[in-house]
């Protein structure tokens, strides 16, 4: 009989984590112990429950999940994450591996991988959805603009997506929880480290790397 590997889902979205929680209670070995939809929520119930594996979503509102990725870590250098996102474009699976995640796959992967996944990591390895890591050589103002991003931290990072995606400055600090000025300082940074000036420079960018569609 297998051990028992508890899990911690993390997700912004009720019936997203309704149907993890359905699939996985499927599964005799894996045990939901824990539900939280934002990241500052994931961090203190790593502590409290002690799980042997966090599924953990990207966009979150609050810190988002690559800030929830690194504070984990932070408190846990042994933590095993895995990231269940939507995304499936390099720049997100670099960057949560960067972070410190141990897995990275996709939504609409096949139910099946989700639980191949967990116990993987749950055993000490990394799980990588076949595929995320395969790409065409790019092109060189794509691998320019990947270098600059890579400068990003992680709430410039989420910064910057919103910003890309036409959002104001209002809305940003409504959706990730911050102070107005805090979210016009990051977009000056974040200019800065890009090295433009226009927020249709940044869309721009963000359509070479993929982290936002046409």
């Amino acid at each position: 009989m297998k051990e028992t590997i508890k899990v911690i889902l993390v997700d912004d979205h009720a019936v997203v984590r309704a149907g993890f929680r359905l699939l996985l209670s499927s599964i005799a070995h894996i045990n939901v112990i824990a539900e939280a939809e934002r990241g500052e929520q994931a961090c203190q119930l790593y502590l409290d429950k002690k799980p042997d594996v966090i599924v953990l979503d990207l966009s979150m509102p609050g810190i988002g999940g690559l800030e929830s990725i690194r504070r984990i870590l932070l408190r846990d250098g042994a933590a095993k994450i895995l990231v269940f996102s939507v995304h499936d474009e390099l720049v997100y699976v670099n960057r949560a591996l960067a972070a410190g995640a141990k897995g990275y796959i996709t939504k609409n992967t096949a139910p099946a991988i989700l639980v191949e996944a967990i116990e993987k990591i749950a055993a000490g390895e990394t799980y990588i959805e076949k595929g995320l890591r395969e790409s065409l050589p790019e092109p060189d103002s794509e691998s320019r603009y990947r270098a600059l991003i890579d400068t990003l931290s992680a709430r410039e990072f989420d910064v910057f997506r919103l910003l890309a995606k036409g959002l104001t400055i209002h809305k940003i600090s409504d959706e990730l929880c911050l102070g107005y000025k805090t979210v016009a300082n990051y977009g000056t940074q974040i200019k800065s480290k890009l090295k433009v000036s226009t927020t249709a420079e940044l869309a721009h960018i963000a359509m070479v790397l993929g982290i936002m569609k046409n």
